[in-house]
């Protein structure tokens, strides 16, 4: 097998890979990317082929392929940087690792970028106890809805229950931490939105969605609430699945697409 530096060769023109997530520890890695052209526009071709070694002058030892998924919901035009590439990686060791995205179809370019894996996530890791935090509610906010959403129109069913009572009522719930108003990262996307979307299709069970600002008093200024420190969140937005016996089931850090969750709780809490 040639090494990276020569696949990196015949992929054409090479730009930074720009990755979506940060957070890693070994294992089965969720990989979200951006290819952006010299041009600063997106990249976005149905599928993208990786390969991950850990010298560029070094054989790959993984090679796998990436789907294009949507950033938020459906409706309206494709706006440029409403998709993102998802890759699933095993990596089974912690150090530097570097990547090479190349997307599939039109002219040749590849994406060129470093993966570093430490020995445990910063965030919770799956398998890990979600803490019993009082998160706000609108019963909390004495209805108030500025008090505990950013996003306009509000959904009120994400905001009925808090993730300490979901807890001690033994009920599976998916908690997404991010503000669709403040959100600053380029691949954030309106995730809210997406867990908006997957909720509607789970209210005849009892898996409760459940949506957390990021900042104290939603104001960017004052820096990260207290759910975000209790959680150990580097960065936003976040999404976690939680079970009945309060592990951590899956979490997707960055974008999530509808069909990337709706799958993972059907997976994970399927059974509620």
């Amino acid at each position: 097998m040639n090494s990276l530096r020569a696949l990196q060769k015949a992929a054409g023109t090479t730009v930074a890979l720009t990755p979506g997530a940060s957070d890693f520890a070994p294992g089965k890695i969720r990989y979200p990317f951006l290819v952006i052209d010299e041009n600063g526009a997106s990249i976005e071709r149905p599928s993208a082929q990786v390969w991950v070694a850990r010298g560029l002058n070094e054989q790959p030892f993984e090679r796998r392929a990436a789907r294009l998924q949507q950033v938020g919901v459906s409706g309206g035009a494709k706006r440029q940087g409403s998709h993102l590439y998802v890759a699933y990686l095993n990596i089974r060791s912690p150090g530097k690792y570097w990547v090479l995205a190349k997307p599939l179809g039109g002219k040749s370019i590849g994406g060129l970028g470093n993966l570093f894996v430490r020995r445990r996530t910063f965030s919770p890791a799956i398998g890990s106890m979600a803490y019993p935090s009082r998160t706000p509610t609108l019963r909390s906010a004495r209805g108030k809805l500025s008090l505990v959403t950013t996003r306009v129109p509000p959904d009120r069913a994400l905001l009925r229950y808090s993730v300490g009572e979901s807890l001690a009522a033994h009920k599976p719930f998916v908690v997404v931490f991010a503000t669709p108003k403040f959100c600053t990262s380029r691949t954030c996307g309106p995730v809210v939105d997406v867990v908006s979307t997957v909720q509607r299709r789970f209210t005849k069970t009892d898996i409760r969605f459940i949506h957390v600002e990021i900042y104290r008093d939603n104001d960017p200024a004052k820096g990260f609430n207290r759910w975000v420190g209790q959680w150990h969140l580097p960065t936003e937005p976040w999404v976690f699945l939680v079970g009945r016996d309060g592990k951590i089931k899956a979490k997707f850090e960055g974008s999530v697409s509808v069909d990337e969750l709706d799958a993972a709780v059907l997976k994970y809490l399927g059974d509620a």
